[in-house]
């Protein structure tokens, strides 16, 4: 009796920071200006398209019906990203209780809110706000098709896989991920053989075509872009410093704790069966093929190009679940407390601005910026104002 009261007000400990930390996001939505982010993809939404040179359009469609029903300022867009990140930890949690207990399932949770990861969706508007919200549908609605034999379901996964493309064209990874866990599975290989396998293919093949007709329209520019462009690109030769910015702005967005925590257990499972994922359990091959492809796929690049810090958002949700099975309470604690101090730090930031960011990546000044700009429009009315500087300062003076 005595351990169980122990563990529960345990709980409620990590429950309260939780919440503390969920305040503080909320705060922020009030106190931050916009970030360059917000204002560009802004833009997006103030011209609907089938798609965009650098991304796909549906973090456009989620602003625009925000800002249409809210009206046009920073609040009604920063709404947006936390309404629909909401949605994502909601489908997160729904996946969780497939492959977990209660309790376990609480801690998949508790896990995924005490990242920085969750911070940055809520407050910052990117294509891997609905990528993240689709991805997580997709993997609820591939479990009930998969391991509850919900035939219907193929139909709702492959439109929610599309949907997850039509978001940022790394969501590619998913229709990927099914087929590795489809061909390492011998329990669920006849799946191909499966009318509904190839309606979900239909489906997602329906449903990305907005991107595909747009790409052919421009001569598959925005596929070249995030392609051959980029794999062009000069600069790109062996350099350890870009492995090592990945390491430590990872170690950021998910604590180094649960960062860790990943990569060993990860490592656990597949040792486990001497490397042979052909062995392992169908539902730890399934977290394992949306989770572990797109890590190491993104760490291999990492040798040669710099990656953002989003680009493997996605494959954390999974992958959290897996930990989930193995991490003990003490070190979820630890995690937690270790995230509270962060956002506590980081929300003296915002509201106090103490340490100056040396970049136009900020959320700082851009309300005194524009209104000196309206002050030289005024003094030299014929003449326009533009800026040099890539997109972030005439996105956000658009905004204004």
């Amino acid at each position: 009796m005595v351990n169980t009261n122990t563990f529960r007000n345990q709980e409620r400990q990590i429950v309260l920071i939780v919440f503390g930390i969920m305040l503080i996001r909320a705060v922020f939505l009030f106190l931050m200006g916009p970030m360059p982010q917000d204002a560009y993809y802004f833009f997006y939404s103030q011209h609907l398209a089938l798609s965009y040179f650098d991304h796909p359009p549906m973090i456009a469609y989620i602003l625009s019906l925000f800002t249409t029903v809210l009206g046009k300022h920073v609040v009604a867009i920063k709404l947006a990203d936390t309404v629909t990140t909401v949605l994502t930890i909601v489908l997160f949690y729904r996946l969780s209780k497939c492959f977990l207990g209660h309790k376990q399932a609480s801690k998949a949770l508790l896990l995924l809110l005490s990242t920085f990861m969750v911070t940055i969706l809520s407050l910052i508007s990117t294509p891997d706000v609905p990528l993240l919200m689709f991805w997580a549908l997709s993997l609820n609605f591939l479990y009930q098709a998969v391991f509850n034999n919900k035939n219907l379901y193929w139909i709702w996964a492959g439109i929610a896989m599309g949907l997850t493309f039509d978001s940022k064209y790394t969501g590619i990874f998913i229709p990927a991920g099914l087929i590795l866990f489809l061909l390492l599975s011998d329990v669920h290989r006849k799946r191909f053989l499966s009318i509904w396998f190839w309606l979900a293919v239909l489906s997602f093949f329906i449903t990305i075509l907005p991107v595909i007709i747009w790409n052919v329209q421009h001569d598959f520019a925005s596929f070249k872009f995030q392609s051959t462009a980029r794999m062009n690109d000069p600069g790109m030769h062996l350099q350890i410093k870009y492995f090592l910015g990945l390491v430590g702005h990872q170690s950021f967005i998910l604590m180094p704790i649960l960062l860790g925590s990943i990569l060993y257990f990860s490592y656990r499972v597949l040792k486990s069966k001497q490397f042979n994922p052909l062995k392992l359990d169908s539902k730890k091959q399934f977290l394992l093929c949306f989770s572990l492809p797109m890590i190491l796929c993104f760490v291999l690049v990492s040798f040669f190009a710099w990656v953002k810090l989003n680009w493997i958002m996605p494959a954390y949700l999974s992958a959290i679940i897996l930990v989930s099975l193995y991490l003990s309470d003490k070190w979820l604690r630890v995690q937690v407390v270790f995230s509270a101090l962060i956002h506590v730090l980081l929300a003296f930031e915002i509201i106090f601005y103490p340490v100056q960011v040396k970049s136009d990546d900020t959320w700082y000044g851009w309300n005194q910026l524009s209104d000196q700009v309206k002050t030289l429009q005024k003094k030299y009315a014929t003449y326009f104002v533009f800026s040099a500087d890539t997109y972030k300062t005439s996105a956000e003076l658009n905004l204004y």
